[in-house]
């Protein structure tokens, strides 16, 4: 526990407002050092500072308590709730077929809630979708097999401890976030196959002409 995490569980220990030297004392540290953390942890929004009432000659202390909720800074591991997730999918029935599903309807669903749902024309899409997926940590590269600019190759997996066990339901979740984000771009191509490390450290999604529906 850090020194900031002492002084926060302080506050909360005490049930009623501290002062700095209240702190100072409680955790045996000198007041500049428990105001220091104070200060930090009133800017992060995890403690607010009280006025307490006049009650004799001078000024009073400043107070301050723990606020209500969790810490919006505190620790997270998506990766177990994504390994959860993983696993329950494989359990359904067609399980790629669903984890494709699941990819295309999240990355729509993406698509219009951030309004990007204008028509795009071929380059457009191309560099969309290669911005999108370096946000989201795929590290990709352009690349050509007939002279032109028709694969992706991502030289990083997000998910990768999980793509070791659950390759079967990771890949095909990514490859419907491609196909679903160029979906709901309108864009004339789609990603037809994503190949599961296809050379040593890559992945490689491959681009088609998207067929239109009449």
């Amino acid at each position: 526990m850090t020194r900031r995490d002492e002084v926060l569980t302080a506050l909360r220990a005490a049930g009623t407002p501290l002062s700095v030297l209240d702190v100072a004392e409680r955790l045996s540290i000198h007041p500049n050092t428990a105001r220091f953390h104070l200060e930090a942890l009133l800017e992060r929004g995890r403690v607010e500072m009280i006025k307490p009432g006049r009650t004799k000659p001078g000024r009073p202390p400043l107070m301050f308590r723990a606020t209500a909720g969790m810490d919006p800074d505190g620790p997270r591991d998506y990766r177990v709730l994504a390994g959860v997730l993983a696993d329950a999918l494989a359990r359904q029935r067609d399980p790629q077929r669903r984890a494709v599903a699941a990819g295309q309807a999240w990355a729509k669903k993406e698509a219009a809630t951030n309004g990007e749902v204008q028509p795009l024309d071929r380059d457009q899409a191309f560099e969309r979708l290669t911005g999108l997926l370096a946000e989201m940590g795929f590290a990709p590269q352009k690349r050509s097999r007939n002279h032109d600019l028709d694969e992706i190759g991502l030289h990083n997996c997000p998910f990768l401890e999980l793509a070791d066990t659950r390759r079967d339901i990771i890949c095909p979740v990514h490859l419907g976030l491609m196909q679903g984000a160029l979906a709901a771009w309108d864009a004339p191509v789609t990603v037809e196959a994503l190949v599961p490390f296809a050379e040593p450290g890559l992945c490689i999604a491959n681009l088609t002409p998207r067929r239109r529906v009449s």
